[in-house]
């Protein structure tokens, strides 16, 4: 065997045998899916950021490689710069980001992705699963939510996928909040203050420099707003990227925040998917472990 192939070799036991000692660590395990490499970032990253402060494990996937957009650039060139930015997100707060090679624009439910997705949910040995609702603005949004919704009975069907082991326990699937109201509104299930990561959360959405600083404000009509200094750049993203906390959302942090709901002033969103398992609050408490003890 020559040194590449021992290397690789090496590579992947090493690969391995952190998978198994994470497996019996005690640590959750979260799989959240976006269509893009930037989207689970701005629906997620803050809750990604606490729950890597705590130890637990974290995957980004994008479901496409991201390689239509931007304004001036595109096929490959693109999906690899993406790809490298998604990475440095990860890095930054303590997670893995993995980018899929499906075209940017162009995702459909199809069965082969659909195979991908069951397993990512599998090789990840997830506690739970997040995704978009399935009634987005974006084809690729939406479809991305139709697959995960379409993986979630499969992960535990033995004979769908069988080179990846089926799961012996079906995870809990969340929506990433949105503001569509058609067919039904978003649902916030799980409200988490974010307070205290928003600043990791920034950082993180800094690294897709060619989303936030080129492609959306291109779309935007705001390109010519957009810093050069990078310290400037970085407030000027925190002040456009900031939510306010929505009536709905404040109900729902007053649910498992109790009193201290009042004083939060940032906070992610989730709604509780049909599929997959059906969670007590007991067990979101222990999947969501940022709540006051009660």
């Amino acid at each position: 065997m020559n040194r590449i192939g021992l290397g690789l070799l090496l590579a992947v036991g090493a690969a391995v045998t952190l998978l198994l000692a994470q497996e019996g660590d005690g640590k959750l395990r979260i799989i959240a899916f976006g269509a893009h490499p930037d989207d689970c970032d701005s629906r997620a990253g803050g809750v990604a950021a606490k729950y890597a402060a705590l130890g637990h494990h974290v995957k980004f996937v994008s479901v496409t490689n991201g390689d239509a957009g931007h304004q001036s650039e595109g096929g490959g060139a693109l999906a690899t710069r993406r790809r490298l930015e998604a990475r440095e997100a990860g890095r930054r707060i303590g997670i893995e980001y993995e980018t899929l090679d499906n075209h940017d624009g162009e995702l459909v439910p199809s069965l082969d992705v659909r195979r991908q997705i069951i397993r990512k949910i599998r090789e990840w040995k997830a506690d739970m699963v997040m995704s978009p609702r399935s009634n987005d603005y974006h084809p690729d949004h939406r479809y991305t939510g139709i697959l995960v919704q379409d993986a979630a009975y499969m992960v535990v069907v033995p004979n769908i996928c069988p080179d990846t082991p089926a799961l012996r326990k079906n995870p809990v699937f969340f929506y990433f909040q949105d503001g569509f109201q058609r067919p039904n509104p978003f649902r916030p299930d799980v409200a988490v203050a974010i307070d205290d990561v928003v600043e990791k959360k920034i950082r993180m959405q800094d690294a897709h420099t060619s989303q936030m600083y080129e492609w959306l404000p291109w779309v935007a009509g705001n390109l010519d707003k957009v810093p050069k200094d990078p310290a400037a750049r970085l407030e000027w993203l925190g002040k456009g990227r900031s939510r306010p906390v929505s009536e709905a959302v404040r109900q729902a942090l007053g649910k498992w925040y109790g009193a201290q709901a009042g004083s939060i002033r940032a906070a992610e969103a989730f709604e509780l998917c049909e599929y997959g398992r059906r969670p007590s609050d007991e067990e979101i408490r222990k999947l969501f472990p940022f709540f006051p003890k009660q």
